[in-house]
């Protein structure tokens, strides 16, 4: 039961497309000590079991968002350093701590209770500055040296941290911040911190490196999404090009690099089949609502899918792919079913693409209205996991089915 899917609904993710994109991203970047994949969210929605493609080539650190993904991941990897990028609830630092989680302290208050409840300087912590995203972070110098000199007595200060709001391509906030983060370090010596990380993939690509950093935080590269800015040669994209240029000049905005053509892959790959063919005349409709209408004699094919598996009712209207040939959904996204407009050539138990070669991730959340990160995290667990390498299935993750 547990390898076999029950209903043929599944997440296809291609873990030789995952490590080709971070060897890629390695031998590109190459001069960083600390190659931190972002794994929050089930890892993009791609699902856990894919860490092992991103630690077999390179990245020596992950970072989650939550105590329970990292308790998750070390149920499957019992070695890897894990960053929990938010404060976990003191309630349950002794269970991070037990599982060699290094933490997040981003306030005193916070780092003077867990002073209290765990004294064991093998316990890791990164501190988290707020240089100007306003989310986490300590804000003042003096909180900084204090909490600076705190954890060096009483744990293993192992890095030190922020998180960049913008670009910076043609706005100054990038620079801001990274001046933000100088200014409330400038009373502790970065180094005897060992891991420096504020970049992430966006400005992995478009900055050069910081000086003073040597980690650098992947996330969505490691997936295959390249979102360096590309140059607009059109009439309004020279205008647009002109005045950002001003920009630069007037705020003293640093380096850039436009156009990186880094190329990553997407890897994730979403399939449901043809479970009922419906044979319905001119006049009559199909799905909730009336609404959609048929303007001749039809086929439609409903497929096991819907909104309750993360599959938007904004994709209504859109195309999937059968057989090498596209169709549209028509009528509303159901809790659990899609309807399809067809012709003869389609068949029960015939392979439907969702997303994949014919229609990426990128194409898909731009037509709902959202951004690839939503658009992988929404789909539920309960749409099992496929991992493929060399072209053959390597494991089946099932929700609940595998408990």
């Amino acid at each position: 039961m547990k390898n076999e899917l029950i209903r043929k609904t599944y997440i296809e993710v291609d873990m030789d497309t995952l490590k080709s994109n971070v060897d890629k991203i390695i031998k590109e970047y190459h001069n960083y000590d600390y190659y931190i994949g972002v794994v929050k969210g089930d890892v993009y929605g791609h699902g856990s079991y894919t860490i092992n493609a991103f630690l077999e080539s390179g990245v020596n650190y992950l970072a989650v968002s939550s105590l329970e993904e990292a308790l998750n991941i070390r149920n499957i990897n019992k070695d890897i350093p894990i960053l929990c990028l938010e404060p976990i609830d003191l309630d349950f630092v002794l269970l991070a701590y037990q599982n060699n989680i290094t933490l997040t302290v981003s306030n005193l208050e916070y780092l003077k209770k867990l002073v209290e409840i765990i004294k064991d300087k093998s316990l890791k912590i990164h501190i988290k500055i707020n240089s100007g995203m306003n989310r986490l972070g300590f804000s003042t110098k003096e909180d900084v040296e204090e909490a600076f000199h705190m954890i060096l007595e009483n744990y293993t200060l192992e890095g030190i941290f922020t998180h960049l709001a913008t670009l910076g391509i043609s706005d100054p906030y990038y620079d801001m911040q990274i001046n933000k983060f100088l200014e409330l370090t400038q009373n502790i010596d970065l180094k005897k911190i060992p891991i420096v990380h504020i970049g992430r993939s966006l400005t992995l690509i478009n900055h050069p490196k910081i000086p003073f950093c040597n980690g650098i935080r992947l996330g969505i590269i490691m997936y295959g999404f390249n979102q360096s800015p590309k140059k607009d040669t059109s009439f309004k994209g020279s205008l647009r090009q002109i005045k950002a240029d001003m920009r630069i000049k007037k705020y003293h905005i640093s380096e850039t690099t436009l156009d990186c053509n880094i190329k990553v892959e997407e890897a994730f790959s979403l399939y449901t089949e043809v479970m009922e063919i419906q044979k319905i005349k001119k006049g009559e409709s199909t799905g909730y609502g009336v609404s959609y209408k048929a303007e001749e004699d039809e086929f439609i094919a409903i497929c096991p899918i819907g909104y309750a598996d993360g599959f938007s009712r904004r994709n209504s209207g859109r195309f999937v792919w059968i057989n090498d040939k596209k169709y549209p959904i028509v009528g509303s996204v159901n809790m659990g079913m899609i309807q399809i407009k067809i012709d003869e050539n389609v068949h029960i138990k015939d392979k439907v693409e969702l997303l994949g070669k014919h229609i990426p991730v990128k194409y898909a959340s731009k037509y709902i209205g959202t951004t690839p990160y939503e658009c992988m995290c929404m789909m539920h667990e309960a749409v099992p996991r496929v991992y493929v390498k060399e072209g053959k299935v390597v494991h089946i993750e099932n929700w609940k089915v595998n408990s």
